[in-house]
This record gives C-alpha cells, structure tokens and sequence, in this order.
C-alpha cells in the first residue's frame, strides 16, 4: 500500500486540493477551497495574507468550513460561527470482507443529483452541495418504493489515502446494514487502490464512531470543522 505521509491526514483539504483533486480547486495566492459547489471546505491559512486571500473565496459575508488541528483563531473581521470538534478515523488493517445482502449496491452519478440532495437533507449527514459527487465513487441503494434510501461516497483524497464520507441511511431503512455494507464496498475499492480509507465524524456522533470502530477503523486524530464567515465591507454612512 502507497501509505499517505502525515502531513496529508493532517492537513487534507490542502492536501487534496494541492494533489490529486487539484481540479476541483478554487484559488486566489496562496489560499485554497474546494469549488463552492463541490464542497465548502478551506485550507486552514497559514497568515494575514492568507486569510485576506481566503476573504476573497469566500466573498463578503460568505461561509466556509476549516478543518484543523487545533481549531482555527480567524484574523478580526471573521466570525466563528460554529466549532464541530470532530474524529479522524483510519482503517490501518486489512479491510474486512464486505457484508453481504439482499440489496443491490449501485453507482450514483450526475442523474442522481437530486435524489441524493434530497436523501442528505433527509438524514444530515453533513455538508453535501449538487457536484460533491465529482469527488469520487458514490454508492447506493435503492427501495422500488422509497427510492434512494442509503449513500457513501468517497469525499477528500490525498496521496496514499481516501476519505469515505456521506454515509447515510433513510430511518425507513434502518436496521439493515445498508451502511456498513456501502462503507466496506468503498473500503475495499480504496484499498484495492494501493490507498488508505479513512473518514471524520462529529466527536458527539457516538452512534456512527461505535460502528466504524465495528468495521475496523481506528482513531487517529481528533480535528475541528470550524465553520467561519468573511468579513463583510463597511458601508459608508449615508447623509
């Protein structure tokens, strides 16, 4: 297996985005953010000019999320809208087989945009925008009735390493390992790359960190999504 260096899992949006997602970029100097709506994740800056740069991406008053290790102290002019302290999770042994079952596991794409915007705004997994399906393989399985009821995807990739994320599930489906079984699919895929599986979760999500720990992943790191705003320009003062 390539392993990923350290510097990747730390820092992987810039990491990704300064390697194999380079396409998926949006740049101004030095400063780096996926496509808007691709996904609202920013390199954490390293400086005033940076963060000036990142202003700029996000535009006046715009949103972004910055994962890092410690949490990000904006420059003044930013808000801090929300910290999410969160896990890093890695899956170092082999893969476990994936779980077998009745549901047929098929690839999402494009014309499936709206049904999974509409399966991420049923089940919250976290932030999901119309082309995040562009960073990777999606999966998932439909119901004849209910449509799409379970998804996983492959979200940030470094050299060596591969985010799983979106996992999700319809409560209408729930209880049947759809979850699991799409998580191992993946895994096994990455690693059949040569490359890593890893994955965050929300540090308050104990649910979703018990099954991974199930599955074999293990806790690496312990990372903050801090989500942040840019400054918004002063208006002038009117007669």
């Amino acid at each position: 297996m390539n392993a990923p260096t350290t510097t990747a899992l730390d820092e992987p949006v810039r990491a990704a985005l300064d390697g194999p997602q380079t396409h998926l970029a949006t740049r101004r100097g030095r400063a780096v953010r996926y496509h808007p709506d691709v996904a609202p994740f920013l390199a954490p800056p390293r400086d005033p000019e940076e963060w000036d740069d990142a202003a700029a991406l996000a535009g006046p008053g715009g949103t972004v999320i910055v994962r890092s290790v410690p949490p990000v102290d904006p420059p003044p002019g930013w808000d801090v809208v929300r910290d999410m302290p969160g896990v890093q999770m890695v899956l170092d042994d082999a893969a476990p087989a994936p779980v077998a079952g009745d549901a047929a596991v098929v690839e999402l794409g494009a014309p499936d945009a709206d049904a999974m915007l509409a399966l991420v705004g049923r089940t919250r997994p976290g932030p999901f925008a119309r082309r995040t399906h562009e960073l990777g393989t999606y999966l998932g399985v439909r119901d004849d009735l209910l449509g799409l009821v379970a998804m996983a995807g492959e979200r940030m990739r470094v050299d060596g390493a591969t985010e799983i994320s979106a996992v999700c599930t319809d409560t209408a489906a729930r209880g049947q390992g759809l979850a699991s079984r799409l998580v191992l699919v993946l895994a096994a895929r990455i690693r059949a790359r040569g490359e890593l599986p890893i994955l965050h979760a929300s540090a308050d999500n104990t649910t979703a960190i018990r099954l991974y720990e199930q599955l074999g992943f293990t806790l690496r790191a312990q990372p903050h999504f801090v989500v942040v705003r840019a400054p918004t320009p002063t208006q002038e003062a009117r007669p």
